[in-house]
């Protein structure tokens, strides 16, 4: 199949941080966005293969929780009920759906991670991507040497090899890390899903520029899924509000919501169009002029962040600031 909607829905986040039973609201999330991928899959029709669902879609985000409350409280377990009524919508429907969650994980009992999951048209989960770049929550890079022995280095930067195409993940705030986005293309992937919570705008924000420059930059798909509405939380509701978007692999909008729950961020992806521009020679073709042995070299001269800040085990929150200061110090040194 080289040719198939893709739908970025667009769905309104309900903060589990004050809730007298999260569980029960997570159960409740996954029962709104059944109930919306069926809608959206009536009304779009029969070529509709993937859906992606916006950032930490049932739960919110941590504010002053620590690691322990919050996993305690909103990350899931991998082979959990959630995870399985999720493969039940898409197998239902037929389509694959890129979920965003906070996860446990059995090798890290004290921690847990931001995951996007893929879920195929049978209920599998055919990919699971552990975010790498996050302000506060714990990455895969924060005990780096550990979690290569356990999962490798596909298990890093895993790209889903789909009748659909090569499906990738870029997590939120990651569509601004180039350096993910490239190796992943380098990997064969040809669609990024993007889940993300965030400010949208009339202007070109950051996050909006990025998703046009990556997918200029490695010839792929951006299907970009944003929050209709965060309710729960002292933060204002709309300021995670709509823009979810679909671009193609010339960095072209195909499709963008409004404010609200959506699905008018739906459009069809031409693999085939894809296939061949990243085929032809000429300038434009920036995937095949990566100069990848310079980079190795001259990255590999910085000292930026480190691996390994969690090896030891679970820190305070402001552990993660004081980090990012020591960096910048380390980075910058004395200069004003």
């Amino acid at each position: 199949m080289t040719a198939f909607t893709a739908l970025a829905l667009q769905v309104e986040t309900r903060a589990v941080n004050a809730a007298a039973d999260p569980r029960a609201e997570i159960a409740a999330a996954v029962e709104r966005i059944a109930e919306r991928v069926r809608g959206s899959a009536a009304w779009l029709g029969p070529g509709l293969r993937l859906v992606v669902l916006p950032e930490y879609v049932l739960t919110g985000f941590p504010m002053r929780e620590s690691l322990a409350e919050w996993r305690e409280r909103a990350a899931l377990d991998p082979d959990g009920p959630e995870y399985r009524a999720l493969g039940e919508i898409a197998a239902r429907h037929g389509l694959f759906l890129c979920v965003n969650a906070y996860e446990r994980d059995e090798h890290f009992p004290e921690l847990y991670f931001q995951s996007s999951v893929i879920l195929s048209p049978q209920g599998e989960a055919v990919l699971r991507y552990r975010r790498l770049h996050s302000m506060f929550t714990p990455t895969p890079y924060d005990v780096w040497e550990r979690y290569l022995d356990v999962y490798g280095i596909d298990g890093v930067l895993p790209v889903a090899r789909t009748e659909i195409g090569n499906l990738a993940v870029l997590a939120s705030e990651e569509v601004l890390m180039p350096e993910l986005a490239r190796a992943l293309a380098l990997r064969g992937a040809e669609v990024f899903c993007h889940p993300t919570s965030e400010a949208s705008s009339p202007e070109l924000t950051p996050k909006a520029i990025a998703r046009r420059a990556r997918a200029v930059e490695n010839h792929a798909c951006v299907v970009s899924a944003n929050s209709g509405g965060l309710s729960g939380i002292a933060i204002p509701g709309d300021s995670t509000n709509g823009g979810s978007e679909v671009l193609d692999h010339e960095g072209r909008v195909l499709a963008r919501a409004g404010a609200g729950e959506s699905l008018v961020a739906a459009a069809e992806l031409d693999l085939a169009a894809l296939r061949r521009r990243r085929r032809r020679p000429g300038m434009g073709n920036l995937l095949s002029r990566v100069k990848t042995g310079l980079w190795a070299e001259e990255y590999a001269r910085h000292d930026v962040e480190r691996p390994g800040g969690l090896a030891s085990g679970p820190r305070e929150r402001a552990w993660f600031t004081d980090r990012q200061k020591e960096t910048i110090e380390r980075l910058l040194g004395g200069e004003a």
